[in-house]
């Protein structure tokens, strides 16, 4: 087995190992294994780290076969010595987010008795799920204030190898997934977990802990949460945001969800008044359409093209008419590049099936549609010009 070291001393950055083997695996990848390594394998909800051997960039690093491998960009040669360097920015990120999570899975644990059934390391935030359905704000709350406050209070943090026959002399918080090679990661007189992932020697390393939202997970709950320098740079992305819209809505920040309020319901108010407004004019449209019809055996005939309406518009347009006029009889055509679109309806007194005649004429182009005897829609390609193509229509029901 290779040396996990990354255990003993989560510290290093940079160490000198020498190649054991050097392979290509069976999706083409580069991988090393080394006879010692810092670097951690991705495992336990944390990520792997990342870094190069000599000037081969890790990118890659998981537990095979009871083997660590490194995958590289590069080929590396066996038994040659090398050089590593971790990616301490990285590395030390991980750190943060995975005490982190012991430490509010802890405060969960402690005060409310939610247990943690997984954890999630992300690029961006981390989540934990707990066993619950449900969780309060005042309960997210208070559990990340006694997180902070353990942070702050600089614990130092400790990982020990056990038994599992010495499980019993620790108040663990679950039980471990192993049965030997145990290893704790201790807060004292906070935590007790079994874990394998990277941790900083104390909490303060951890900085501080933020939780982010809440989501229903199936029967569980699901918190997000970010640690350590995230809750920083979430701060400064915030920040940003809230001068920025400071500037749009003209008002403090302590009146920005006032205002952004107030402006949403102005804007739905204009928003309808817009609607009434176009309602309007496809209504006076109608009135025209319809004092142009053509009457032929007892129908108003209504045809038109359109290049810049939308289908809703003429769905519209189409019921406006048939609300005015019994007799009428419309088709309603847009044609837009090679895009054939057409709405189909007539007035009480008309005896025809509109959705029968759409469904006659879509071949035409190439098209779907259908409807009901009142009023049908239909959209293909434009494979004939419109005067043809209200031509075929009349000769089916004029």
């Amino acid at each position: 087995m290779t040396n996990k070291l990354y255990y003993q001393d989560p510290t290093i950055k940079t160490f000198q190992a020498n190649i054991l083997k050097s392979e290509i695996d069976e999706n083409g990848n580069n991988y090393v294994v080394l006879d010692q390594t810092h670097f951690y394998p991705t495992g336990g909800g944390q990520p792997h780290d990342t870094g190069f051997i000599n000037n081969a960039e890790v990118i890659d690093v998981e537990e095979v076969n009871d083997e660590i491998r490194h995958f590289t960009k590069n080929r590396l040669t066996v038994g040659e010595k090398v050089t590593a360097s971790i990616n301490w920015d990285c590395r030390f990120d991980h750190m943060q987010q995975h005490c982190g999570q012991h430490i509010l899975s802890a405060a969960l644990a402690s005060l409310y008795s939610y247990q943690t059934i997984s954890f999630h390391l992300g690029k961006e935030t981390c989540t934990i799920d707990l066993e619950t359905n449900s969780i309060s704000e005042e309960e997210l709350l208070e559990a990340e204030r006694l997180s902070n406050e353990i942070i702050l209070e600089n614990r130092p943090i400790e990982t020990k190898w056990i038994t599992e026959e010495e499980l019993s002399h620790y108040p663990l918080r679950k039980t471990p997934s192993v049965n030997e090679n145990i290893r704790l990661v201790i807060i004292p007189d906070f935590d007790y977990n079994a874990c394998g992932g990277t941790h900083p020697t104390s909490t303060a390393q951890v900085s501080m802990l933020k939780i982010m939202s809440v989501e229903k997970q199936k029967n569980n709950v699901r918190v997000h949460f970010i640690a350590g320098k995230r809750v920083l740079q979430q701060l400064e992305r915030k920040n940003i945001i809230t001068k920025k819209l400071t500037h749009l809505l003209n008002a403090p920040e302590d009146r920005l969800v006032e205002t952004a309020s107030s402006f949403m319901e102005n804007t739905k108010q204009l928003e309808k008044k817009l609607v009434e407004y176009e309602d309007t004019i496809l209504s006076l449209e109608s009135m025209s359409l319809l004092r142009h019809a053509d009457r032929r055996n007892n129908i108003n005939f209504v045809h038109t093209l359109y290049d810049q309406k939308t289908m809703k518009d003429i769905q519209k347009l189409g019921k406006f008419l048939v609300e005015q006029d019994d007799d009428v009889l419309a088709i309603l055509v847009i044609i837009n590049d090679e895009k054939f679109q057409f709405v189909c309806t007539r007035g009480r007194n008309v005896e025809v099936n509109v959705n029968t005649l759409v469904k006659n004429i879509l071949p035409l182009i190439d098209g779907k549609g259908g409807g009901n005897e009142i009023m049908a829609q239909g959209g293909g390609i434009a494979m004939i010009p419109y005067d043809l193509f209200v031509e075929e229509l009349v000769k089916q029901i004029l």
